[in-house]
């Protein structure tokens, strides 16, 4: 039973993280190449062009980290660094005075990037709604402070 349920994990954390890293990946080459429709949206929230250029190497630099998953710290700044990239999108969206429609679609990307930051954390064992886990400097301290 427990194989099975890994195996469903693995599913729901690998279509979910293709579902969210195939559109920042987009985005990132619109960015690069300056698009015209990307150029126009940027312009409209109020930054500069030379914007999209960090905007798409570091999204790029963002999946690569995650689709690799080489290291977990890396990654974990990875998911990190999307999730403030989004929410600065939301709050552009709605600072410039877009409609709510258009300034929701970023946390649907950040719905989808939940789903697989968390099957990631359930695959690795680090992330459990039942228990709790104490940092190893806090047990220590707290092993002392029983003694």
């Amino acid at each position: 039973m427990r194989r099975l349920r890994t195996k469903q994990l693995h599913a729901i954390y690998w279509i979910a993280t293709l579902l969210f890293i195939v559109p920042q990946g987009w985005a990132a080459v619109q960015y690069l190449t300056e698009a015209p429709r990307m150029t126009h949206t940027i312009t409209q929230l109020g930054y500069p062009e030379y914007f999209m250029a960090i905007l798409g190497v570091a999204k790029l630099l963002g999946i690569a980290a995650i689709a690799t998953g080489i290291s977990p710290t890396l990654k974990e700044w990875a998911y990190a660094g999307f999730t403030f990239d989004v929410c600065g999108a939301f709050a552009s969206h709605l600072g410039a005075g877009d409609s709510l429609v258009i300034a929701l679609v970023p946390i649907a990307f950040l719905a989808v990037q939940l789903v697989s930051y968390v099957a990631w954390k359930k695959l690795r064992g680090e992330f459990s709604s039942s228990v709790r886990r104490v940092p190893r400097w806090r047990s220590r301290e707290l092993a002392q402070s029983a003694a």
